[in-house]
């Protein structure tokens, strides 16, 4: 894989791990299926958080909603019970009842008790809404895409407009799936990785704060004196984001949902103010152990990390979130969709990106 610091401006000062990317953290791989044909641009993408059977060895997780515009499936029963039972999937709004179909089919072929000896499942699918790009009322993502996702699903991974980043935006620019991780030292000679992952679809260009500075006011500036043309009334921030964190700290679910919290300190550095109509969730999940569906197995004995050794965790969820998003800004490419609604790629159109962002004052 291309070493990210070559391609996007670096965010804050923690070590990320050799890829940079949520698969950084042992046994986290993604998936992609990329539809792109016309008007229809859309995809789903499938964080693995294990290997094996999500049924049967669950994995703790717990949610924040920063802003409740979305249309997820599977978030009370993450609430309730504090893990996840599917990978997570995520795909445009339409395509969440088909995804989710999809995720209980492939729970049932795996264990064909479920619904009947088993307790039913829980799929867990995110979306955002793609409908500038993509004609979603086309309904075009089916469960074959969520089972190719899932297949392809691997340590290395693309980022940008692919999967279900395919049809989204962010700042006006064409947005997506963008990956990062950090290392945290809790403890000397003791760290963990922090990986994130992020669907974004939200945003206001003048908002855009890279790396601290306001990269998006310059860029827009630019912008209106090459059209000549008057200013429009700014819109309100409206779109969605899903923040995924994984890492492989012993955390328990409440611990977790304090670190799926700290997703939104860097989705905040980089100019979001959780708009009304922005569905804005973070998602955490751990790896340190997992959960065993069947009570004969015993519940796992890990002592889990001390809260007063939590704050690196805190600095590197909001760090690798912050800088997730930039990846997914500056990993995309240009896209035309539906009734020829054009995103165009930020480093398209501010190749000189470095010099803006040295020369851009605080």
């Amino acid at each position: 894989m291309q070493d990210a610091s070559l391609t996007q401006p670096r965010i804050g000062v923690r070590p990320s791990g050799p890829r940079d990317a949520i698969s950084d953290v042992p046994g986290v791989t993604v998936g992609h299926y990329t539809l792109a044909d016309g008007a229809l641009q859309t995809g789903v993408t499938v964080v693995r958080p294990h290997a094996g059977d999500p049924y049967r060895d669950k994995v703790p997780a717990a949610a924040t909603i920063l802003n409740g515009f979305g249309k997820t499936t599977g978030l009370v029963q993450v609430a309730e019970l504090g893990v996840l039972e599917t990978d997570i999937a995520l795909t445009n709004t339409f395509g969440v009842g088909t995804v989710a179909n999809a995720q209980i089919r492939h729970a049932v072929a795996a264990n064909p008790e479920i619904g009947r000896g088993l307790p039913t499942v829980n799929p867990l699918v995110f979306e955002c809404n793609d409908g500038y790009l993509n004609d979603i009322q086309a309904l075009a993502v089916t469960e074959a895409h969520y089972r190719q996702a899932l297949a392809a699903a691997s340590a290395e991974f693309a980022q940008g407009a692919v999967g279900a980043g395919r049809g989204m935006s962010s700042f006006s620019m064409k947005g997506g799936i963008g990956s990062a991780s950090r290392v945290a030292e809790v403890h000397p000679g003791q760290r963990y990785t922090v990986g994130a992952l992020v669907l974004s679809n939200y945003g206001r260009l003048p908002n855009l704060t890279v790396a601290g500075r306001p990269f998006g006011r310059l860029l827009a500036e630019r912008m209106d004196r090459q059209t000549a043309a008057p200013a429009a009334m700014p819109e309100p921030e409206k779109g969605s984001i899903i923040l995924l964190i994984a890492t492989d700290a012993p955390l328990d679910a409440r611990q977790l949902r304090r670190l799926s919290l700290r997703a939104g300190a860097g989705l905040a550095r980089t100019g979001s103010v959780f708009g009304h109509g922005s569905g804005d969730i973070a998602l955490a999940f751990g790896t340190a152990y997992t959960v065993p569906h069947l009570a004969e197995r015993g519940m796992p004995t890990v002592p889990m990390l001390h809260e007063t050794r939590i704050d690196p965790l805190f600095e590197a969820a909001a760090e690798a979130s912050e800088q997730a998003i930039v990846a997914a800004l500056w990993h995309a490419e240009s896209v035309t969709g539906r009734d020829g609604h054009t995103r165009r790629a930020i480093r398209e159109v501010a190749p000189e990106w470095r010099r803006w962002l040295a020369d851009t004052q605080l």
